[in-house]
């Protein structure tokens, strides 16, 4: 009798062990089912694939539908933009992809207040080097510009990367990218950020009275602000 009562509660644990591993073999799947749903892929469809069709769609990357569903068209926008930006080419809207978009999930959204603030500092000394003297709709439209281009798929798809593009700026060249920016400086880059585009959509801007490029006369005008001319 005591002896069966010695298996049956061996029996018990064995069961308590086996069940509990189940419990925990089973958390896992679904955590891991929920890490693989975070990466938009080839099949996915949601609110996530139509952010990344709209953005894609904007900077000239697709031209399918956005309907949410992630095919083949989807898929190869992708890619380009990844291939273009630098990033693993593999199709999937991971991590680093969905950040160069700019579209924050839960799993990046910590690093974004980060890089916002860089972004800002960054935006403020290269509007005080090339605009501390210019009315402060012009300090604006500068900052524009820059965001501008990196919503463009002919510019790197960074502030840090548009500004420092080798020979974009002068201020880079010159140093003067590196002086401490005033308030209105700041102010101006974060209004950009916020949303204020005085330049329309600009691109490029310069100084007409100092301009000697050919090149840079040909763009498409769009307006004047200050001392300089925007255009596209």
């Amino acid at each position: 009798m005591i002896f069966l009562k010695k298996v049956i509660n061996k029996n018990k644990k064995a069961i308590i062990i086996i069940s509990l591993s189940i419990a925990v073999l089973i958390l896992y799947n679904i955590l891991s089912l929920n890490i693989v749903q975070a990466l938009s892929k080839y099949g996915s469809r949601g609110d996530e694939v139509i952010q990344i069709q709209t953005k894609l769609k904007r900077w000239g990357y697709y031209n399918g539908s956005i309907d949410g569903i992630y095919g083949s068209q989807t898929l190869q926008a992708v890619k380009y933009f990844q291939r273009k930006n630098g990033l693993t080419v593999d199709g999937i809207a991971g991590k680093s992809t969905l950040a160069a978009m700019g579209i924050y999930t839960s799993s990046n959204s910590s690093s974004s207040s980060s890089s916002n603030s860089n972004d800002l500092n960054l935006l403020s000394r290269l509007v005080y080097g090339e605009a501390r003297g210019e009315p402060y709709e012009g300090q604006v439209a500068v900052a524009a510009v820059v965001l501008n281009r990196v919503k463009s798929s002919s510019f790197p798809n960074t502030v840090a990367g548009v500004i420092y593009q080798s020979g974009a700026f002068d201020v880079v060249s010159d140093g003067q990218i590196n002086m401490t920016p005033n308030s209105t400086a700041k102010k101006a880059a974060q209004d950009a950020l916020n949303g204020w585009d005085p330049s329309y959509g600009s691109i490029y801007y310069f100084n007409p009275a100092t301009a000697t490029s050919k090149w840079i006369w040909s763009r498409p005008y769009v307006v004047t602000i200050g001392k300089h001319r925007f255009c596209k």
